[in-house]
């Protein structure tokens, strides 16, 4: 635990922040964390219980007098997405974050900060922990798996929360109000292909150095897509050389803009030169279109031991085309919000190894029929493969409830405290808002917190100012929510 970031004010915050940072607690991998919340509640002596999909939740009676005040449900999720740089050494199962300041600033050495969600659960542990606060009956609702299927979110059964209002930790802009999001659907292609002997030079090729990022907050910025890139050099190769293909591993996470992508590929004797050369080329062109938004973009090429087998030619180019074809970024912008996306897809994850490939791409709209006919267009341009095609772990969106008053009464409070109106929104990304809706359909829900800036990404970052000014605004909205 760092205890420059544990001190940081508001310590409430950063102390349990930190030393959530200190369990292992990656998506499907939520024993330890679990353990730690249900502990937490446990020694502060509040009714606290596991559900069974493995669910905190934790309950903390209303401030004397005011037990027959709406009751509000804080949600957050505890799990976080694990992503490095491919240069840094680290064990997402047993090492702690190491968090440092920089500046304005709290980032990770190396990998993922967990800010998301973390200092939303550490908020929750905060208020749970405070003797201070004027509040009514609180319901604190710590969710597993959000970032690899939203899966606590959907085994959360009706009946089990008390609550009228829910505040969602998850938004990721100071002074946004959020009160909408993006459903989404997953589409996996998985499929076997032969391999013969290789003959002629081989190389890896690595393409890194892109920024990444969430593929629901910043799917609208221009980054590269590594998985994109990569198909792009290596069918354009072969147009040219005759590219034998061993190896692809492209991204890590579906939710994830692919930030790196390394390919083993073998080139005939006589093509070397000529391919070395369109390699430094290539990159040239790339760093040149993507200058502003990836000004770190590298392409590096190093001999290597040939390769026993390759991808036989034909499911090469078909894998090499289908990928090329199938949509991917913004699709479809909102005509509803000015600047929200309303449809998009992002090719997460490409593996080609030992005859099997495996596709993964994250499609997200805030219009159900618009989702689906995105993974129609990939389900047709993978038709070419041959390809087991699979559309799964569908999630809902959130509507906007233009009624909502626990909605105007936080755009008061904003303006009281920031002399400014706060900017109410709904955002591309999905939150668990929708499906807990699903199971709780009389909530009233709204969603925010702090500034965390690349989430998904080793360049995360948490704005320090912002969980201050964060902590003063749930505090506020508490106990006003209270003295109604």
């Amino acid at each position: 635990m760092n205890k420059e970031v544990a001190q940081l004010n508001p310590v409430d915050i950063w102390e349990n922040f930190e030393k959530m940072n200190a369990v292992p607690r990656g998506s499907k991998k939520e024993e330890r964390i679990i353990a730690f919340t249900k502990k937490f509640g446990e020694d502060l002596g509040l009714p606290t219980f596991v559900d069974k999909t493995g669910n905190v939740i934790i309950k903390k009676p209303a401030t004397p007098g005011m037990e027959d005040r709406k009751g509000i449900i804080i949600q957050s999720h505890i799990d976080m997405v694990h992503q490095k740089n491919a240069d840094t050494d680290f064990d997402f199962d047993n090492d702690g974050i190491q968090s440092y300041i920089d500046g304005d600033w709290v980032k990770a050495k190396g990998t993922t900060l967990g800010a998301d969600n973390g200092i939303g659960a550490a908020t929750m542990m905060g208020i749970l922990a405070s003797k201070d606060l004027v509040h009514g009956p609180i319901e604190a609702l710590f969710t597993i798996d959000e970032e690899t299927g939203m899966t606590g979110a959907f085994g959360l059964e009706g009946g089990m929360l008390d609550g009228h209002i829910l505040l969602n930790l998850d938004t990721e802009d100071e002074h946004e109000l959020c009160i909408g999001c993006a459903g989404g659907i997953d589409t996996n292609i998985n499929y076997n292909y032969e391999e013969v002997t290789a003959e002629g030079a081989a190389f890896k090729i690595d393409l890194k150095g892109l920024k990444g990022g969430h593929s629901g907050c910043e799917i609208h910025l221009g980054r590269g897509n590594a998985n994109k890139l990569m198909n792009r050099l290596l069918w354009r190769t072969n147009q040219k050389f005759g590219l034998e293909i061993a190896e692809i591993d492209g991204g890590s996470l579906r939710n994830a803009i692919p930030r790196e992508s390394f390919a083993t590929v073998v080139i005939a004797e006589d093509k070397v030169e000529e391919f070395k050369a369109y390699i430094a080329e290539f990159e040239a062109t790339i760093k040149q279109e993507l200058h502003a938004t990836e000004p770190n973009l590298v392409i590096k090429l190093d001999a290597v031991e040939l390769p026993a087998k390759v991808m036989e030619v034909k499911a090469q180019e078909a894998l090499l085309s289908a990928v090329y074809a199938a949509p991917c970024g913004v699709i479809r912008m909102s005509d509803d919000l000015e600047g929200l996306v309303e449809t998009s897809t992002s090719l997460s994850r490409v593996i080609v190894k030992e005859g099997n490939v495996v596709v993964q791409f994250l499609t997200r709209s805030s219009v159900d029929s618009a989702k689906y006919d995105v993974t129609y267009q990939i389900e047709g341009a993978f038709a070419i493969t041959e390809g087991n095609v699979e559309h799964g772990g569908a999630y809902p969106g959130w509507t906007p409830n233009a009624n909502s008053e626990i909605l105007e009464e936080m755009k008061e409070i904003h303006q009281e405290l920031f002399n400014k109106p706060a900017i109410v929104n709904a955002v591309h990304a999905g939150l668990e808002c929708g499906i807990i809706g699903s199971h709780y359909p009389n909530l009233d829900m709204i969603s925010f917190g702090p500034t965390i800036k690349n989430p998904h990404s080793p360049d995360e970052m948490c704005e320090i100012n912002t969980v201050r000014r964060f902590w003063d605004f749930i505090k506020i909205t508490l106990e006003r929510v209270a003295k109604k």
